[in-house]
Parts: structure tokens; C-alpha cells; sequence
């Protein structure tokens, strides 16, 4: 059983329904305020990560799983995810911007990962719509997907699989002392595993074996008409983003800690419209098409709840992804079905066990 059908609790659904489980995938019934709706879809693990960033390489291995994934989505149930390998220009606006892309193009290049610095004049010759900058890191192997259609795509392919999806609001664990049960809702629903894919409502469940970390951080996104005269792409600043896609320019984020109030601000708005303007200084003079947000789930170190937890038997969590929710979704539905089978997973989870929050 998966608590919540959003991008993780879908990809843990269907690689667990494609082994042959029986798996019921309970969604909230209230459809507003999932993370993913506040995902542009990025697929950024070199733009975003540091020397020392432990999700680096779970990123990366997330990233091109997508490429293999794509092609059977699409063939199996007729969405095609939106998979664009268009490449990242993440620009440096001062000097101090510019020295830290410069290492970080250094290390990741000493790590054989692909990617390249570019002087002012080359971003410039490249991108010339792009606003004043003191050069960029270019990642080519970078890209986008469509999180609305990979959610669809994803739990379409689990129910092909033989996935039932019901929707509740999961207020509680039902437990027999150490063991899963169930869940209960509006309905109780039984089973003897249970995986917390909840998002940023993965801790308000009762009945949990220690308080679950994982808190809403709210992010704000705007939409604007691309400029016509613009080639499409994918353009990172200190400030925001803007991505493009089906005619618009994407722009976010903010990060704020705002409760569960999934809801768009002037304040914030006009601090995404600006950042992005002055980003692509084409879209100073456009009107915002639609506005949204939604709560992204972190954790106290950034980093996601991956596994099993050692106090009760059968539960499971996949929670906790903050940021890279669509980036991780597919990666985490895969290692949660190897550990699930009993494999050793692909990659390090060593920093994502449950139990590294409140040990007792």
C-alpha cells in the first residue's frame, strides 16, 4: 500500500505493482498543494550540487533513468513525459558568482562528469537574450520533463500493472503493537506494507514510531508568454529559474515556511517576476499568465527518507525529497523496490535511513 500518488508515491507504485504485488495507492482527496505541482521539472543535479553533496550521484543516476523510462511510458500508455536533454545555462551575475561556477566546473569535470564554463563572450554569442552576466556553467546533459504528465504517466502504467488507486486523507497507521495493519482514513484500507509517500503531509500521519521530518516549505511559480523571437531553454540564476515549455516561460521558486498554506503572494510573485526579468530581460514587459504553488516536503539536512523503519514491521517511508522530488521520483520508486525484494540497492542510502532523525 502507497500513502499518496504524487511523483514518488507513483513511481513506487508502479515499479512494486510491475513485481507482481498487489498495491493499492491511497491519494489525498483534496488535489492542491502537492510538491510536484510547484516543479518546473528540472533535471538539474550538476547545477545545483556541491563537492560534498551526497544526493550528486543519486541525481545523476535519477536523471538518466528517465531516458531509459521515457520510451516505455510513453509506448505502455500513450503520455509522453515531455523529456527534453535540452541542457542547463546556470549564469554567474557578480564576480563571486562566477569564481564559485568556475570551480565547480573544475570539480565536476576532474569527476568526469560533462559540463563547461563560458566566458561572457561566448554566453553572449550563444544566448544573447540572456541579461548581464559574468560568464556560465553549461551542463548539456541536463534537462526537463513534464511533472503533470509523469505523475499521470506513471500511475497510469502502475494501474496498467494492475494498481488500484482510491482516494482518502490518511490521518492514521493501524497497528497491531510492532506490526502494519493498515491505514485509516475515511475508510480503513489493510495491508501488511505500507509505504509513506506523502509528501509534505508524511509527518501528520498518527500512529508513527517517532516524529517524521518532514516539514512544507512553499514554493511560488508564475507563468509568462516566451518571447516569440527566443529560442526555448532551460536558464538557472541565483535567483530563479526560467523554464521553458508549450509556449511559456516557467519562473520560480520561492522557499518559504508557510504551514500548508498552498496559496501565491503578491510579495513573492513580484519577486520571482523580477528576478526572472532581469534573468531574461525579454519578459519585463509580459503579463503573467497564471500563478500557483505548492508545498515542497523537507527534512532537517535536505535530504530524503528513504527505506524501511527499524521499529514496526512493514512500514516504509519514501518521503522527504524537498526540491528534487521530480528529479528523485523514479530512482527512489526503483531502490525502494529493490530493498523491498531484498536486493542491495544500486546506489549509497546509507545517508537517507529513517532512523537517522530522533534515534531511540
Amino acid at each position: 500500500m502507497i500513502v499518496g500518488g504524487g511523483a514518488v508515491g507513483a513511481a513506487c507504485a508502479r515499479e512494486l505493482a510491475r513485481t507482481g504485488r498487489r498495491v493499492l495507492v491511497v491519494e489525498r482527496g483534496a488535489a492542491q498543494g502537492e510538491g510536484w505541482r510547484a516543479a518546473a521539472g528540472m533535471l538539474a543535479p550538476q547545477i545545483e550540487a556541491r563537492a560534498d553533496d551526497p544526493l550528486l550521484e543519486l541525481g545523476l543516476a535519477g536523471r538518466e533513468l528517465y531516458h531509459h523510462l521515457a520510451g516505455p511510458l510513453r509506448e505502455s500508455t500513450g503520455i509522453d513525459i515531455g523529456l527534453r536533454q535540452c541542457g542547463i545555462l546556470r549564469v554567474a551575475g557578480t564576480e563571486a558568482e562566477a569564481d564559485e561556477l568556475w570551480s565547480k566546473v573544475g570539480w565536476q569535470r576532474q569527476q568526469g562528469y560533462l559540463c563547461d564554463w563560458l566566458d561572457e563572450a561566448e554566453v553572449r554569442a550563444e544566448w544573447r537574450w540572456v541579461g548581464p552576466t559574468r560568464g556560465a556553467l553549461w551542463a548539456p546533459r541536463e534537462g526537463v520533463l513534464d511533472p503533470g504528465r509523469l505523475v499521470a504517466a506513471l500511475l497510469a502504467d502502475a494501474r496498467a500493472a494492475g494498481a488500484v488507486v482510491v482516494h482518502d486523507t490518511i490521518r492514521a497507521l493501524d497497528r497491531r503493537g510492532d506490526r502494519i495493519v493498515g491505514v485509516l482514513g475515511a475508510e480503513r484500507h489493510v495491508g501488511d506494507q505500507v509505504v509513506i509517500a506523502a509528501g509534505a503531509w508524511s509527518g501528520r500521519i498518527d500512529g508513527l514510531p517517532r516524529p517524521l521530518s518532514v516539514e512544507p516549505i512553499r514554493g511560488q511559480m508564475l507563468a509568462l508568454p516566451w518571447p516569440a523571437d527566443v529560442e526555448p531553454a532551460i536558464v538557472f540564476g541565483s535567483q530563479c529559474y526560467v523554464v521553458a515549455r508549450g509556449g511559456e516561460a516557467l519562473a520560480g521558486s520561492t522557499m518559504e515556511h508557510a504551514g500548508f498554506a498552498a496559496e501565491v503572494t503578491s510579495a513573492g510573485l513580484a519577486r520571482i517576476f523580477n528576478a526572472a526579468s532581469a534573468l531574461v530581460p525579454a519578459l519585463a514587459g509580459a503579463e503573467v499568465c497564471r500563478t500557483w504553488a505548492g508545498l515542497r516536503p523537507m527534512t532537517p539536512d535536505g535530504l530524503p527518507i528513504i527505506g524501511r523503519e527499524p521499529l514496526v514491521e512493514g512500514l516504509w517511508y519514501a518521503t522527504g525529497h524537498g526540491r528534487n522530488g521530480i528529479l528523485l521520483a523514479g530512482i527512489t520508486g526503483v531502490l525502494l523496490r529493490q530493498l523491498m525484494d531484498g536486493e542491495t540497492p544500486e546506489e549509497e542510502l546509507d545517508g537517507f535511513r529513517p532512523e537517522r532523525f530522533w534515534r531511540w
